[in-house]
């Protein structure tokens, strides 16, 4: 029963829309940024402070810069820009353009969901 139980709260966590997946584990940009080949093709879960939006509607690209405590990476985004200076986690993929001899070039963020910070009242 309580097996049962323990499954269905983790699978209602999981569906519920808007809802961060806790068990995940908050990457350091600071990690991707010094081995971008580590992560290449992999999905990460980034919390930080967005700034420096870009929107360039010709080629519909979206960007902007997530800063953490421990450096900042530019991340690619389908979804409208988010509030700046407003504390956001994102799952996202990195990819990386090409990998020469174990150096990773053209490293991409890709966001594929986003998880705004509940405002305290």
């Amino acid at each position: 029963m309580r097996k049962w139980l323990a499954q269905t709260i983790l699978m209602l966590a999981i569906l519920l829309p808007g809802f961060p997946v806790v068990a995940d584990k908050i990457t350091p940009i600071k990690e991707i940024n010094d081995a971008p080949v580590n992560f290449d093709g992999q999905e990460v879960v980034l919390k930080g402070t967005p700034k420096n939006p870009t929107r360039i509607p010709l080629v519909n690209l979206k960007s902007y810069v997530l800063e953490d405590s421990s450096g900042e990476i530019t991340v690619l985004t389908e979804s409208d820009l988010p509030k700046m200076n407003e504390e956001i986690t994102v799952r996202a993929k990195v990819k990386s353009l090409a990998i020469v001899k174990g150096d990773a070039l053209g490293l991409t963020v890709i966001e594929l969901e986003r998880y705004e910070q509940q405002q305290k009242i």
